[in-house]
């Protein structure tokens, strides 16, 4: 069952893959030195990012009846 349609798959795999990698990149690094440990819940949101635009199911998606996808690929 799918509901991330693909330019919001783009979307969040993009914006994933950037928060999971900027706190541990040395150019971005400085940004996040004085978050503690929020830097880890940013790569954690980063990640989930990623999970959700790789099983193409999001769970707020479900739970708020949201559809981005065309019902045919689902």
């Amino acid at each position: 069952m799918a509901n991330v349609g693909l330019i919001d798959r783009g979307f969040r795999f993009v914006v994933g893959a950037a928060l999971a990698a900027a706190p541990f990149i040395p150019q971005t690094a400085d940004i996040f030195a004085g978050w503690g440990d929020w830097k880890y819940a940013v790569a954690a949101a980063g990640a989930m990012l990623i999970a959700t635009a790789i099983f193409r199911f999001c769970p707020a998606y479900a739970i708020f009846g949201v559809r981005t996808c065309d019902l045919r690929t689902s």
